[in-house]
């Protein structure tokens, strides 16, 4: 028998019913192309979020509330409240003497609120910050000033505004000196930011900063930070900083010796590492999630054959009576569920990535800074996976149709 007459006796069964060769190569096509997508937009995501800590600098420290291992991040990154980190441990570390090498530090809590001019109303994420944080993150503003040190102390009622903030709340006038209603308290708008766009997925130009105190005291009624950041002033002294924050911390919240500490101090390089571990979690967790639509799409391949042997066992009947054996039925319907699978994922891999050039071009126009990426593996898994799913879900209809009896099979009607 030549390589050849199988695979053209299985064109001729897979086109015999155009409609279901169709809907089972469709649900290959669907299955393949939804892992291509997961696994790129998941890798442009993750270029994205890390692409945006280098930028923030090599020498920036970030303490968290709540203990950690070493390498995994604390609770408060997953958004669970932790209180263990006060105003007093900013105090201590900004007296600089235990931790000299630091030059700027800030603390930072987080809330949401309506904010509300004479023009418009809206929903905004607040961060009470120090003054310093102008300096930590490289901030800019358009017009006006950020806060004082006075300011920041004296529960002052003072506002900057991200500029897409600004825009939306004084759409015809200059918005310094002009006040707005923040959670029903008069704030006065002291400065607006220059535009920077979208930054990872939050966009800095829609956030609104008022004094740490303030946030603290007026809008959240809180008396803990969700975080520091800290600048050192150079990257060969951020092992030593981690080392003084960590004594001085320890000490301030009077931890025995053999206590575990209830914050964590990370480097950028080592959030990095952190995020980078946290998103490729995330990553195949989707990707298992998309690869069960190749499971349903194997269940529809078996299906299909199914079916197809049933139609077919006159034929399967004439064959091994003419001398096939039951190798060569095994080969022949192994050939017809790898010949869908082959197809659908040389289809699904095409039209995943068109798919997800469009998403990035969509996302382009969102205004983040996203990048186009197709990861080879992705390819390779994908069309490996679909022939895999081929040969597993095709082996079963295939061993089936190899034990069909030659007489009884010519006296099937």
């Amino acid at each position: 028998m030549k390589l050849s007459d199988p695979i053209k006796i299985s064109y001729r069964s897979l086109t015999a019913s155009k409609t279901r060769f169709f809907l089972t190569v469709l649900g290959v096509v669907i299955g393949v192309s939804a892992v291509i997508m997961v696994m790129s937009i998941g890798a442009s995501a993750q270029q994205l979020v890390l692409s945006q800590v280098q930028k923030a600098g090599s020498n920036i420290l970030i303490i968290l509330p709540g203990a950690s291992e070493e390498d995994g991040p604390p609770a408060s990154a997953f958004g669970i409240v932790t209180t263990t980190l006060k105003n007093t441990d900013l105090k201590v570390l900004r007296e600089r003497y235990s931790a000299p090498h630091l030059t700027a530090l800030s603390g930072y809590v987080t809330g949401s609120g309506t904010i509300e001019s004479s023009a418009a109303s809206l929903s905004v994420s607040v961060q009470g910050v120090s003054m310093e944080t102008a300096d930590i993150e490289n901030i800019t503003l358009a017009s006006g000033r950020f806060f004082f040190t006075e300011e920041e102390t004296n529960l002052a009622r003072v506002i900057v505004l991200g500029s897409t903030r600004a825009r939306e709340l004084f759409p015809n006038s200059d918005p310094l000196g002009q006040t707005v209603t923040l959670k029903d308290n008069l704030f006065t708008v002291i400065g607006v930011l220059e535009e920077r766009g979208s930054s990872g997925f939050s966009n800095p130009d829609t956030l609104v900063y008022v004094p740490l105190l303030t946030a603290q005291k007026i809008l959240l009624g809180i008396d803990y930070l969700n975080s520091i950041r800290a600048t050192v002033d150079a990257p060969e002294n951020i092992d030593r900083t981690i080392a003084d924050i960590t004594l001085s911390l320890r000490k301030q919240h009077h931890l025995e010796e053999d206590e575990e500490s209830d914050f964590s101090v990370r480097s950028t390089a080592a959030a990095l590492d952190v995020l980078t571990g946290i998103t490729d979690v995330l990553k195949y967790f989707l990707v298992a999630i998309a690869s069960i639509s190749l499971v349903v799409g194997g269940v529809g391949i078996m299906n299909s054959m199914l079916i197809s042997l049933s139609q077919r066992v006159r034929e399967i009947g004439l064959r091994k009576a003419v001398g096939a054996r039951r190798q060569h039925i095994v080969f022949q319907f192994l050939i017809e569920s790898s010949f869908i699978t082959v197809l659908g994922g040389i289809i699904g891999i095409i039209l995943g990535i068109i798919l997800t050039f469009i998403a990035s071009l969509i996302l382009v126009r969102l205004g983040y800074e996203w990048d186009f990426l197709v990861p080879p593996m992705s390819l390779a898994l994908g069309f490996f996976v679909s022939v895999s799913i081929g040969i597993i879900f095709g082996l079963y209809p295939a061993l089936k149709a190899s034990k069909v009896s030659p007489m009884e099979a010519l006296r099937y009607e």
